[in-house]
């Protein structure tokens, strides 16, 4: 699932959430499916997750946001569907805001992080909460 995910594999994430796919489902270094379509740049696969219960806060094991890495690699178009799916600009280490002014993309974004319907909303989530495992139908 987690290459499926990399690789934007839409139509099998699809049908693995339609069959009880965890969607905040975690690897070994806690990145996310969603993460990793995010980082990656599938914004559809992005969206898709969002849409089936993804959580677009779940920080990784680095205290990393989607957003931020979103921010970090310049993908305009999954930092859209991710603020309009709840991600919070403020959160994380560091902040997809802080990652604005480090990589000098205020101006394009600034207006949109303030005005995000999740700015300020994100809750940490318990270590022992932040691993979802996939059932065994979906090993191998």
């Amino acid at each position: 699932m987690y290459n499926a995910a990399r690789q934007g594999n839409k139509t099998v994430l699809k049908e693995a959430l339609l069959d009880d796919l965890p969607p905040n489902l975690t690897n070994e270094k806690g990145d996310t499916l969603l993460m990793l379509a995010a980082y990656y740049g599938h914004a559809d696969v992005v969206k898709l997750l969002i849409e089936h219960g993804a959580d677009p806060n779940r920080l990784n094991d680095k205290r990393q946001s989607p957003l931020a890495g979103a921010v970090f690699k310049g993908l305009d178009s999954v930092i859209e569907v991710l603020l309009e799916g709840g991600a919070d600009p403020e959160y994380g280490t560091p902040s997809a805001i802080q990652c604005l002014s480090m990589f000098k993309q205020e101006g394009k974004w600034a207006e949109k992080f303030e005005t995000a319907p999740g700015r300020g909303k994100a809750k940490a989530v318990p270590q022992d909460a932040s691993e979802e495992r996939a059932p065994e139908k979906f090993k191998a």
